[in-house]
This record gives C-alpha cells, sequence and structure tokens, in this order.
C-alpha cells in the first residue's frame, strides 16, 4: 500500500510499504479518509523530534471501516474518528479510565506508523462513529477538537465570563468555540496574523491585533481594567504564557494549552502578582475518551457541524502524494496556512471536489 514515510530529517518519500499488521483487541480494518498535519508532525519531520525513524506520520484522523470482528458494532463503511492513543492495560491511571495519564503508552503515527497511509488496523475501542453525513475531512478534526475540549473542561466557568485566547491557530480557535459553547459570555481573541483574526471574527469572535501592542495590555482595554476571568495560552510562545497570565483577573484561571517552544522564565514580581490575585494555572494533556458513549469524544462529535465550526479552520486539503513538497514548504513557512489536511480515500477526495 501506499504511505507518505518519514526516513530522516526533511526525508518524506511517498512510496510502497507492507501492508499493516493487526493491534489491539478486536482489530478493525480501516481505510484512512482524511489526516491532519498537527504542529508535532512538522517537528518530527524538520526539527528531528521523531522517536524513530522509518515512521508514518499522522495522528488526527478519520477512517472507514473495512473489516470488522462480528462483535464490535462495526459494519463496513461505517465512517469514524479513531483516538490514536493504545493505553498499556494494567496501568493504574488506565484502569480508572484515564488513558493520557498513564505510562508505557503507544500512538499512532508518534510511537508507531501512523495515518499518512491507505489502510490500518486500530482496536475496535478506538473508533469513534460519526453520522454518514459527516465529511471526512471534519471528522479528522476530531482529535484536536477533543484536546482543546479536554482543556476548556477543566474551568470553572463563572457567571457571565470574559475568556482571552492568546493564538488563532486550529487549536486556539477550537478552544475558543468550546468556551463559547460552555457558556463564557464574551471571548476576546489574539494573535498577530491577519488572516486568522479574519476567521476568528467571521465565527463571530472579538479579536485583538497583537502587532499593535501587549496582548495583556489589549485585553485589560478590552475590559475596563478588570481583566478575563479565563485566559488560555495556544501558541506554544513562552511570551504569550506570561501574557496569559499578566491578562488575568483577580482569581483569575489559566490554561496552558500550547506546548511551549523554549525555557518559561517569571520575574518575581510576576510570581508575587500570580499569588497576590490567587490565580489557578491548569496543565492539560490530550484528552479523555471514557466512559464510551459519554466521552470527550462523543461530546466532540454531538456538537460538530453544528455549534462547533472546522471547515472554517482548514486551509489545505490535499491528496497523500503531495505531501513531501508540502511538509518542505510548512517547514520552511513558504506558504500560509492554518489546518492542512490530506484527503487519502477516494471518498474524501470525492467529497473535497464536491465542494
Amino acid at each position: 500500500m501506499k504511505a507518505a514515510i518519514l526516513n530522516g530529517l526533511n526525508d518524506l518519500e511517498y512510496q510502497d510499504i507492507p501492508e499493516p499488521e493487526p493491534v489491539g483487541e478486536n482489530p478493525v480494518l480501516v481505510r484512512v479518509g482524511a489526516v491532519g498535519v498537527c504542529g508535532s508532525d512538522v517537528l518530527r519531520y524538520g526539527h528531528g523530534k521523531a522517536y524513530h525513524y522509518p515512521l508514518v506520520l499522522g495522528h488526527e484522523f478519520s477512517a472507514i471501516v473495512e473489516e470488522a470482528p462480528a462483535d464490535s458494532g462495526l459494519k463496513p463503511g461505517d465512517r469514524a474518528a479513531v483516538f490514536p492513543l493504545l493505553h498499556q492495560h494494567g496501568d493504574p491511571m488506565s484502569e480508572i479510565g484515564e488513558h493520557a495519564l498513564g505510562t508505557g503508552y503507544d500512538y499512532f503515527g508518534s510511537r508507531r506508523h501512523g495515518a499518512m497511509s491507505e489502510r490500518m488496523w486500530v482496536p475496535a475501542k478506538s473508533i469513534f462513529r460519526v453520522p454518514d453525513h459527516t465529511p471526512l475531512t471534519h471528522a479528522a478534526m476530531v482529535e484536536p477538537a477533543g484536546v482543546a475540549l479536554h482543556a476548556m473542561l477543566k474551568l470553572d466557568i463563572p457567571t457571565h465570563a470574559t475568556a482571552l485566547v492568546i493564538g488563532a491557530g486550529p487549536i486556539g480557535a477550537l478552544a475558543a468555540q468550546w468556551l463559547r459553547i460552555l457558556g463564557c459570555s464574551r471571548v476576546l481573541v489574539a494573535d498577530i496574523d491577519d488572516r486568522k483574526l479574519e476567521i476568528m471574527s467571521g465565527l463571530g469572535f472579538e479579536t485583538l491585533d497583537a502587532k499593535t501592542g501587549n496582548t495583556a495590555d489589549l485585553a485589560r482595554t478590552a475590559t475596563e481594567g478588570w481583566g478575563p476571568q479565563i485566559t488560555v495560552e495556544a501558541t506554544g510562545n513562552p511570551k504569550a504564557l506570561v501574557q496569559a497570565i499578566d491578562a488575568a483577573s483577580v482569581q483569575g484561571q489559566v490554561v496552558l494549552l500550547g506546548d511551549l517552544s523554549g525555557d518559561l522564565q517569571l520575574a518575581k514580581a510576576e510570581v508575587s502578582s500570580l499569588l497576590r490575585r490567587e490565580l489557578r494555572l491548569y496543565g492539560t494533556w490530550n484528552a479523555k475518551v471514557t466512559p464510551k458513549g459519554h466521552s470527550e469524544w462523543d461530546m466532540v462529535i454531538a456538537h460538530l457541524g453544528k455549534d462547533l465550526k472546522v471547515e472554517e479552520l482548514i486551509s489545505h486539503v490535499r491528496p497523500l502524494n503531495e505531501a513531501p513538497g508540502l511538509f518542505r514548504q510548512l517547514t520552511d513557512r513558504s506558504i500560509w496556512y492554518n489546518k492542512v489536511l490530506f484527503a487519502v480515500s477516494e471518498e474524501a477526495q470525492r467529497e473535497v471536489l464536491s465542494r
């Protein structure tokens, strides 16, 4: 079968690889529908962050069931989003349903071959069915939407709350939407990218142009000096996290959603201010997919295409054979992009052409 396989640093090739082998309990053979490019994929490609070579990237993906065990509740043709983390049985955190907090887990597209390929075997429990009418490119957005939801569910959202999201990329855009869905009366979104700010404005958000000044100052001005009760850092820039902390109101809540690209230094005065304002700082990682049927991923699927918009965030959808050239462009930033996906299956490719 064909796959885009990372053979080394900056060395991605679209080529034939052996057919996949079954993995996990009640393995299901699926055809990959669409697969998204995460920032971590770009780091593995162009910055030496891969666990090993060769590696098929891709952990944000949708799929179409090809073969399934009779007792799985699945049938050929079912559309799904696939949870990429393979938890370790017997791990104490996995035993209580906190798979992402366990140790020794495996991961599609990271520790083992992922979804930038035509076919995969995945455990039946990892499959989350989506409605038949859901575009496969949209279903591939369930994974990042679940990451954003997991983070926002950590918050205690006050009555008539104002929130600030720093970073209007896909994760920040999804976090902003979840804050609105979960009850924030007002959500501000800050970025330096005019096109991303335009997208967020089109989705009905108030935007702050971070090129015009310090984001914390802009947020305080927008809130008559009070500062937002909730701030979210979604860029991975250490300076943005300092701004998120600085912007928060008294007894505010700060969510660290971006994976920081460098070390963070807080001055003594900043730490003192954090203490005196009694801020709460939340770390967050991945998403929770238990209990099945009532999990964060089930919530994502219930809102997808309704009050959770993903189409507006997708900047590129390409066939998988264009992955080598496109990854070069993403790494050297020779093109503007927001969310990039590859339409792998014929069904996904037809859907893209029909839009």
